[in-house]
């Protein structure tokens, strides 16, 4: 990996490079996901960019011709390959696939991973977070056919606070894109029986694609949190929702049926790491599959 060094933020403004610099100082909640099936292993990319003076992530919309989640906003990322040899590969060989960022680009700096998100397919998602430093790259993205209908970016900030995207060219209200009469966002509670009897709250922003919602909005509204070092102006938890992974990686291992290597019965799935990796050189990563 690139060192993240001082001078490489140089053209940020000011209160960006504050933004990068505490998620560079997170510390993601510990957790051991190698008895958890490899093929439930996933990782995206929250690939960070400054706009017009503002932080920016970057998206896609997935083609509408994909059995799972069609037409819905997605972070570029997917499962974990046998060949990857952590979830930094993973995510940035994804992001290639999907969008066509280099591999290995100068200008992509890691900054940090989250802990993991879990999908409506059980996958347990690990979000690597970048920094895009020369945006001449972006001209040359392309959405990769029959995987990606369209690739655009959302403030970050926004996410915290959804008026501050009325600047955006924003979906129409009404719209297949953003079916609803809110003006910016809303939400709804639903509850997991599978899940403990937990809930979850539903986030749904307005953009100028489809809503921004789901495992997406969930990996956002941490992100800019942590990089704004503020809450949102909407309650982010809904009653009886597991805040954080520990308890959530509990009941899927019982779930799987998982025994722990201590037993002596099990057979461990192979090792992702997750952490930042020493030397490990810039990558890029793409959405769930």
């Amino acid at each position: 990996m690139h060192e993240l060094a001082p001078e490489v933020l140089d053209s940020l403004s000011p209160r960006n490079r504050t933004c990068i610099w505490r998620l560079r100082s997170h510390q993601p909640e510990e957790v051991d996901l190698s008895n958890y099936p490899f093929a439930k292993l996933a990782a995206v990319l929250v690939l960070l960019f400054e706009k017009a003076g503002e932080l920016c992530v970057l998206l896609t919309t997935r083609s509408k011709s994909l059995r799972a989640h069609p037409g819905q906003v997605a972070l570029p990322g997917g499962k974990v390959d046998a060949t990857d040899a952590n979830v930094f590969e993973t995510a940035f060989r994804e992001a290639y696939e999907e969008v066509g960022l280099p591999r290995h680009y100068p200008h992509v700096h890691t900054i940090c991973t989250l802990r993991p998100y879990i999908s409506s397919a059980k996958l347990l998602v690990t979000p690597v977070v970048a920094i895009l430093t020369d945006l001449s790259i972006m001209d040359s993205l392309a959405p990769s056919p029959g995987e990606v209908d369209r690739i655009f970016d959302h403030p970050l900030e926004a996410i915290l606070d959804p008026p501050l995207s009325a600047k955006e060219n924003l979906a129409a209200k009404g719209s297949a894109d953003w079916p609803y009469e809110d003006e910016f966002y809303n939400y709804s509670d639903i509850d997991l029986p599978w899940l403990n009897n937990s809930t979850y709250r539903m986030h749904r922003f307005r953009s100028t694609a489809f809503a921004i919602k789901g495992l997406t909005s969930d990996i956002i509204i941490a992100t800019a949190q942590i990089a704004y070092d503020r809450p949102p102006t909407y309650e982010r938890w809904a009653p009886a929702q597991l805040r954080t992974f520990a308890p959530i990686l509990r009941i899927l291992e019982e779930q799987e049926g998982v025994q722990h290597v201590a037993s002596g019965t099990s057979t461990p799935t192979p090792k992702v790491e997750v952490g930042v990796p020493s030397g490990f050189p810039n990558a890029v990563v793409s959405a769930e599959k």
